[in-house]
């Protein structure tokens, strides 16, 4: 029993057996530390991040970590282009909203002849639609607003054929004056301006017209044409649309353009310069309108309603002779 424990007794006081073993642990722990190594250097990664920037990690031993950040070349274009895209939007943000800007409210106030114009026709809008609106205001107490509304269109009309007793001739100057304004409104508008870039002069001009001549000159006009033709056979009709598209037209083209043009101060020839050029196309050019609506004018309409009816027709028209 005691044989084992004297052997080991025995190597351990051998001096030159220990030093063998030493040496043989050593070059075993040395070819171990060297394999684990040369694995970990072998399982050594790199990685790239594909940012802006990128950072490069290095694990020469485990477990300390070395990491270093690099510019490149690629990343500072990137940024460059990414400044001029943000800039472009900028850019194409501040252009709408300087378009915005011009047809909003600042802008009309910014802009004197906008802003003159955006007051008439609030105001002269206001005004009309008041009127119309309080035709029964004296008799409101109590009514509701459905009330207000129903009523209201019966009693404007009652309103305008009370006016049309009173005074038929400054009612019906105040209608054409109405529609030949708002008629050569249209045709600016038409040829391209804005609603509130219109010219004021001429369509000052053009309603002056209206209210001076035509609703005064086709109030008397249309009793002479019922004198003219006093019989109610079935001819009447045709024979009043075909002499007011004929004569009562070539007269009161005439008049319309040579009136503008002493308005727009030009001279003589060249007013009838205009008016003989544009004589027969505007006569022949109310041959496609004004026959099948005098058919209603002649034929159903009463003698006293014929110009409310006929200046309805005239915001078409007025926009054909204004252009």
């Amino acid at each position: 029993l005691l044989c084992p424990f004297k052997l080991l007794f025995f190597f351990c006081n051998n001096k030159p057996i220990m030093s063998a073993l030493n040496n043989f642990a050593t070059h075993i722990l040395s070819s171990s530390s060297k394999r684990s190594l040369q694995e970990s250097r072998k399982t050594q990664t790199l990685s790239i991040n594909f940012s802006p920037t990128f950072t490069i990690q290095n694990i020469p031993k485990p477990p300390s970590r070395i990491s270093f950040v690099c510019p490149i070349n690629a990343v500072t274009e990137d940024k460059e282009a990414e400044a001029r895209q943000e800039n472009e939007k900028k850019e194409s943000n501040g252009i709408e909203i300087e378009e915005k800007l011009k047809n909003s409210f600042l802008s009309i106030l910014l802009d004197k002849e906008r802003f003159f114009n955006a007051s008439i026709v609030l105001g002269a809008g206001t005004l009309a639609i008041t009127r119309l609106l309080t035709i029964d205001h004296e008799y409101w107490h109590g009514w509701t607003l459905y009330e207000i509304l129903r009523y209201a269109p019966e009693h404007n009309w009652i309103a305008y054929e009370e006016a049309l007793k009173a005074n038929p001739v400054l009612a019906k100057m105040a209608i054409s004056g109405i529609v030949y304004s708002v008629g050569d409104w249209i045709a600016q508008c038409y040829e391209g301006k804005s609603l509130l870039e219109f010219d004021r002069t001429r369509m000052f001009r053009s309603g002056l017209v209206g209210f001076s001549l035509h609703g005064s000159l086709s109030h008397y006009y249309y009793q002479f044409c019922e004198a003219l033709f006093p019989s109610n056979d079935w001819w009447v009709v045709p024979a009043k649309v075909t002499f007011d598209q004929t004569i009562w037209s070539a007269i009161w083209n005439s008049i319309y353009f040579v009136v503008l043009g002493f308005l727009r101060l030009e001279s003589a020839s060249n007013i009838f310069g205009e008016l003989r050029a544009t004589f027969w196309p505007m006569l022949t050019a109310g041959w496609k309108l004004w026959p099948f609506a005098h058919l209603i004018t002649y034929g159903i309409i009463p003698l006293e309603q014929r110009l409310l009816w006929v200046d309805c027709v005239e915001l078409a028209w007025v926009t054909i002779l204004s252009t």
